[in-house]
């Protein structure tokens, strides 16, 4: 197990976190099926060694898998990629949350549907 894991700011709660913002911020596509879209869940990553402050400082990204859909399980392949006020909480261990844009905006995120693969971008 990654050493730092104990406290990493990506864990079980900014997952749930981030699933209900998504669900949220789905409303605001104009794309009537994007629309009514939900997110059932974000995973947390299956290679853990991605959650290593030294990791992310390097990659600047996670890579994921969430529950995306009209039904809310599709699977997508989710990056989440850390800007630098996500890299600087990540790396002292603090909570992302205030680093997920606000669910009204949408130029962070790119949504493709037919590839299942959605990117994140955090502040």
């Amino acid at each position: 197990m990654p050493e730092d894991k104990p406290h990493c700011p990506f864990n079980e709660d900014f997952c749930v976190y981030l699933e209900y913002h998504l669900s949220r911020v789905f409303k605001n596509f104009e794309d009537d099926e994007i629309k009514f879209f939900w997110c059932d869940g974000v995973a947390m990553p299956f290679v853990e060694e991605q959650l290593i402050a030294k990791s992310v400082n390097d990659t600047r990204k996670i890579i994921t898998k969430a529950r995306i859909g009209a039904d809310g399980q599709g699977e997508y392949e989710m990056t989440i990629n850390f800007g630098p006020k996500a890299l600087s909480r990540y790396s002292r261990g603090l909570d992302l949350n205030e680093c997920v844009p606000a669910e009204d905006s949408l130029d962070w995120i790119t949504f493709t549907r037919d590839e299942k693969k959605i990117e994140l971008r955090l502040k």
